[in-house]
């Protein structure tokens, strides 16, 4: 008898396994009234699921973890983490930028509607006292809030917090479902492409001091992609979907792009490849002068007018056509910083391959968001959002030092503690060491010794990291 009630007792756990996946999958697609009545459905069912486990469900087994697509801060990685935070925000002070903050959650209509296909990921929270509320998705919505709402003219902000997105989690590439962003915001009327520009000084001061090596920002306009989308031939409707599209070519091959513009979004083939055809370009004046010579786009108003938009910003930047930047507040000038150099071995992909980090920073020119807060005005933003979280994985996946806390450490010791933690190299200094201005370095696995001298000690380090990746 015990046996058959365990026995069921486990096909009722499977059951609702199956179940919360279900409901999981039709979280993620887009928020239909066909899609939400079968959510009530299926989340009903996994209610009587849950009830036929009775009260015995509270005798099993609790597994201590953190929730899926979120981390703990070790005091390691807090130490990166705020090493890294007092880098960008010292750089945010110093160009003029004023701090603020903002609630956890907002109103959900504040942020319903903002980021296109993109809002199938907002968190939504259960009624509170009658009012729908829904966490924050990014922090440009709550401060295009923030300045309807308090009747601004012109800010430079800054704000660094946490952002909640219900996606599917990438830890080793810095995706995560609660994340920091750290973004700075220039609103208000000034001279064309002045505030632009200067975000694209801040994401490059930025990512210099943080060394984290050679980088590229590459710019866009969302104006560019409107024209060259009508002078492809695709309807204007299809517009915010087709760039949602475009803007995975930074992670997909140009056949996968166009296979889910054609298959999902139900673009004609043969206009899909006439925006192939544009979205290969990348380059700088000289991409605009053939920009210019394409009497087709050229002749597209928007098109035109993004033209000469770029060539106001291209002394700093490198022009390309497939970045796109999925969100639909994004109306002008649109950027993204990608990691040009080698970067750390951040772990496997579920398929095997290595994984990188993607863009490290992002952002753009939103002109109309505030209006959507306070009709009949208009506040013109621009702004940029520094990807911490993936510089995160970076910094915390470089070289780590080692120190052995004890007063008088036997050497043995020292060298036991290394192969015990797998640390591939042990650097020892002592008298001799310092009077001749070297170091010994010592390789754990051949316990081979060479001294080194002190100024070319990280180059020597750096090329036996490298032949250990290699091996």
């Amino acid at each position: 008898m015990a046996s058959k009630d365990s026995s069921l007792r486990s096909e009722i756990q499977r059951e609702i396994k199956m179940q919360g996946e279900i409901i999981r999958q039709l979280k993620l697609e887009e928020q239909t009234d066909e899609v939400k009545n079968k959510l009530k459905e299926e989340i009903a069912k996994l209610i009587e699921l849950k009830k036929q486990l009775g009260d015995d469900q509270g005798s099993q087994k609790f597994v201590l973890k953190t929730p899926k697509g979120t981390r703990d801060y070790e005091p390691k990685q807090m130490a990166v983490r705020e090493r890294a935070f007092k880098a960008i925000i010292k750089c945010f002070e110093k160009h003029g930028a004023v701090q603020i903050d903002t609630p956890v959650f907002e109103m959900k209509e504040t942020l319903t509607g903002k980021y296109g296909e993109d809002s199938k990921l907002i968190y939504d929270l259960a009624d509170q006292g009658g009012e729908l509320l829904a966490l924050r998705y990014d922090l440009t919505v709550p401060f295009a809030r923030y300045v309807a709402m308090n009747k601004i003219d012109k800010i430079k902000r800054y704000h660094i917090a946490k952002v909640y997105r219900r996606d599917n989690p990438a830890m080793t590439r810095g995706r995560y479902r609660e994340f920091y962003q750290c973004d700075v915001d220039i609103a208000g009327q000034y001279d064309a492409m002045i505030p632009d520009a200067e975000c694209v000084k801040i994401v490059s001061e930025i990512l210099t001091e943080l060394k984290l090596g050679e980088f590229t920002i590459k710019v866009n306009h969302r104006q560019l992609l409107d024209g060259m989308f009508a002078t492809c031939g695709v309807p204007e409707e299809k517009f915010r979907s087709i760039c949602s599209a475009v803007d995975k070519l930074d992670k997909l091959p140009w056949e996968d792009v166009k296979a889910e513009m054609v298959g999902e979004k139900g673009l004609e083939p043969s206009i899909a490849d006439k925006i192939g055809e544009y979205v290969k370009h990348k380059g700088g004046m000289d991409l605009v002068k053939k920009l210019t010579a394409d009497e087709a786009l050229i002749n597209n108003k928007s098109a035109k007018a993004a033209v000469e938009d770029m060539k106001l910003l291209l002394h700093y930047v490198s022009f390309d056509l497939s970045l796109a930047r999925g969100l639909d507040y994004y109306t002008g000038v649109i950027y993204e910083a990608v990691l040009a150099g080698e970067q750390p071995d951040l772990g496997k992909s579920e398929k095997g391959e290595p994984v990188g980090v993607g863009s490290v920073a992002g952002g753009g020119r939103y002109d109309n968001l505030v209006g959507m807060f306070a009709k009949g005005r208009k506040v013109p933003c621009v702004g940029v959002s520094i990807g911490i979280e993936r510089i995160f994985s970076i910094l915390e996946a470089q070289a780590q030092a080692e120190l052995l806390y004890k007063k008088n450490p036997k050497m043995l010791n020292q060298f036991q503690f290394c192969e015990e933690n797998g640390i591939p190299f042990c650097l020892v200094i002592g008298e001799s060491e310092l009077q001749q201005g070297v170091v010994t370095l010592r390789d754990m696995a051949s316990r081979e010794e060479e001294q080194v001298k002190r100024d070319e000690l990280c180059k020597e380090i750096k090329r036996r990291c490298t032949e250990l990746e290699a091996e």
